[in-house]
C-alpha cells in the first residue's frame, strides 16, 4: 500500500471510503511526518491531541453511514485564519497569547466537510512578504534542495510558505492559504505544488486576520489539481458576514476536470516576459504553449499594456489598506502589551516591540500614501490604474477563455540572500500582482525542474467566477507535464 503521507486527497478519501485504513490511521501518520519534519518549521502551532480527536469523531461519523466531502483529511491552516480555542498569531509577536473565540467561516466550512486540523502554519508576519523569513517564528524551509548549493537552506516562498512547504513535505495532505498578491501561487511555484487563489468574493474573508482588504483571498494548497478542486469546493460559498462574499452557487469543481480543452483560446500575455528572467522559465512557458496546442486549445498571443504598472500600484494600495488595518493592534484589546507613562506611549512601545521590520515598513508606507497633500498623487493614482489593470483583462477576455503565464520569475533562493533588498523581494510577485489587482481567480501548477532540480510553476489565470476553466487548463497541464511532486531526500 502507498504510504499513508504520499496520497492525495483524492486517493485518502479513496482509501477511507474502502476502508483501507482509518481516519485516526491517517492522521497519526501525518503527525508523526511533522515531527519528522520538524527543520522544516512549517508549523506554528501544533495541534496534535485535537486532530485525533477530530480524526475519532469523522471516523465515527463514517461509521454511521455518514460520507463526508473531507471527512478524516488533516490539513494545515495558515496561521491567519482564527480558529476557536487555537492560539492564532499571523505569525506576528503583537498577537503573542492570542486565542479566538470564535471560528472563521472558511475553516468552519472545512470542519463541517469532516477535515482535521493539524496545527497552524507558518507565514510572512501578517502575511507581508515573499519568504516566510518576516515570521516572528522563524522562517519556512523548502523542502527541494539545489543541486548547486545542496547546503543552502531555501525560502518556502511566502507568505503562505508554511502552508506549502507541509504539503511539499508530505506533512500535511492539504493546506489553507491567503493570496493579497501571490502569496498563494509563488510558494506553491517554489515548492513544487498546486496553489489556487480563487475570484475575490468566492471564499469568506470573515475570521481572516486582514493584511489589505480589497486584496486578500482564501485559496487551496494540495499536491494536485484535483486536490485543490475538492478543497476549494469545501472553503468556498456565501457568507453573509462578509460584506464582500458574493451570493452565488459553487459549482462541483472536481466535475469540471474532463481533460478536454478542444476549441479553447488560451491567451499569452506578451507582458509578462520579464527583464533578466532566467531562460529556464521561458522555456517553460513555451513548453507549456506547446502542451495546451497539442491539447487541442489555440494559444493566442494578447496584450495587457498596463501589467507594468501592476507592481507599483499594488505596492500602494496594499500597504495603505494594511496601514488601516493594522491599526487595531495598540496593546488596548489583545496580544501584546507593553506599558508606558500615557496611552500614546503604550501604542507606541507594543507597536515598536510587537511588529518587524517589514510590517512597520509597509505600515510606514501606507500612512505615507494616504496622508494629507499625497493621497491624490500616490493612492488616487493607484486606484486608477488599478481599474485600467482590470479593464486590460476584461477587453483579453472577450476574444480568449484564459491565460497562461509564468507564475514566477524566478526559483526559491537561499533564506536570508535577499534580506536586505526590499524591492528585489517585491520583484517575486511580478507576474501574480495582476490577477489580485483585478479579483481573478488563478492557479499555479508545477510543470518542470530547473537545471539546479528546483520546481517552477506555470500560471493559469481566468474570467471572474470562472474556476472550472481554470482548473480544467491546469489539469491539462499537470497530465501533460507529469511533475515529480516528492521532493529529493535531504543529504
Amino acid at each position: 500500500m502507498t504510504q499513508l503521507t504520499d496520497l492525495t486527497i483524492a486517493g485518502a478519501l479513496a482509501g477511507l471510503d474502502k476502508g483501507d485504513f482509518t481516519a485516526v490511521e491517517l492522521t497519526r501518520a501525518h503527525l508523526d511526518a511533522m515531527q519528522a519534519a520538524g527543520s522544516l518549521n512549517a508549523f506554528i502551532t501544533e495541534t496534535p491531541e485535537q486532530a485525533l480527536q477530530m480524526a475519532r469523531e469523522a471516523d465515527t461519523r463514517r461509521a454511521r453511514g455518514e460520507v463526508e466531502p473531507l471527512g478524516g483529511i488533516p490539513l494545515a491552516i495558515k496561521d491567519l485564519f482564527c480558529t476557536d480555542g487555537t492560539l492564532t498569531t499571523a505569525a506576528s509577536h503583537i498577537l503573542d497569547g492570542f486565542v479566538p473565540r470564535y471560528e472563521s467561516t472558511v475553516t468552519a466550512n472545512l470542519w463541517r466537510d469532516g477535515a482535521v486540523l493539524l496545527g497552524k502554519a507558518n507565514l510572512d508576519e501578517f502575511a507581508m512578504g515573499s519568504s516566510t523569513t518576516t515570521s516572528y517564528y522563524g522562517p519556512a524551509v523548502n523542502p527541494w534542495v539545489s543541486s548547486d548549493r545542496p547546503d543552502a537552506k531555501l525560502v518556502a516562498g511566502g507568505s503562505s510558505g508554511g502552508s506549502a512547504a507541509a504539503v511539499a513535505g508530505r506533512i500535511a495532505l492539504g493546506a489553507t492559504g491567503t493570496d493579497t498578491g501571490g502569496s498563494i501561487r509563488q510558494p506553491a511555484s517554489f515548492c513544487g505544488i498546486v496553489g489556487m487563489k480563487p475570484t475575490y468574493g468566492r471564499c469568506s474573508r470573515w475570521g481572516i486576520v486582514a493584511f489589505a482588504s480589497s486584496l486578500d483571498q482564501a485559496g487551496p494548497m494540495t499536491r494536485t489539481v484535483r486536490d485543490a478542486a475538492i478543497l476549494l469546493r469545501s472553503m468556498a460559498g456565501f457568507d453573509p458576514k462578509d460584506s464582500t462574499s458574493v451570493d452565488r452557487p459553487v459549482p462541483d469543481l472536481p466535475a469540471a476536470l474532463t481533460g478536454d480543452i478542444r476549441g479553447m483560446k488560451i491567451g499569452v500575455p506578451k507582458e509578462y516576459r520579464a527583464d533578466g528572467m532566467p531562460a529556464a522559465i521561458e522555456a517553460l512557458w513555451q513548453q507549456g504553449i506547446a502542451w495546451i496546442r497539442d491539447a487541442g486549445a489555440e494559444p493566442v498571443e494578447v496584450s495587457l499594456p498596463h501589467t507594468r504598472y501592476a507592481l507599483p500600484t499594488y505596492y500602494i494600495v496594499a500597504p495603505a489598506e494594511a496601514s488601516s488595518n493594522l491599526a487595531r493592534y495598540d496593546g488596548v484589546r489583545y496580544g501584546l502589551r507593553v506599558p508606558g507613562d500615557s496611552i500614546q506611549d503604550l501604542y507606541e512601545n507594543t507597536r515598536a516591540a510587537g511588529f518587524g521590520q517589514e510590517v512597520k515598513r509597509r505600515v510606514l508606507i501606507g500612512t505615507y500614501v494616504l496622508s494629507a497633500g499625497y493621497y491624490d498623487a500616490y493612492y488616487l493614482k493607484a486606484q486608477q490604474l488599478r481599474t485600467l489593470i482590470a479593464r486590460d483583462f476584461d477587453a483579453v477576455y472577450e476574444h480568449v477563455d484564459a491565460l497562461l503565464a509564468p507564475t514566477a520569475p524566478n526559483t526559491a533562493f537561499p533564506i536570508g540572500e535577499k534580506e536586505d533588498d526590499p524591492v528585489a523581494m517585491y520583484l517575486n510577485d511580478v507576474f501574480t500582482v495582476p490577477a489580485n489587482l483585478a479579483g481573478l481567480p488563478a492557479i499555479s501548477v508545477p510543470a518542470g525542474l530547473s537545471a539546479e532540480g528546483l520546481p517552477m510553476g506555470l500560471q493559469v489565470i481566468g474570467r471572474p467566477f470562472d474556476e472550472e476553466t481554470v482548473l480544467r487548463v491546469a489539469d491539462v497541464i499537470e497530465a501533460a507535464a507529469a511533475f515529480p511532486t516528492q521532493p529529493p531526500a535531504r543529504a
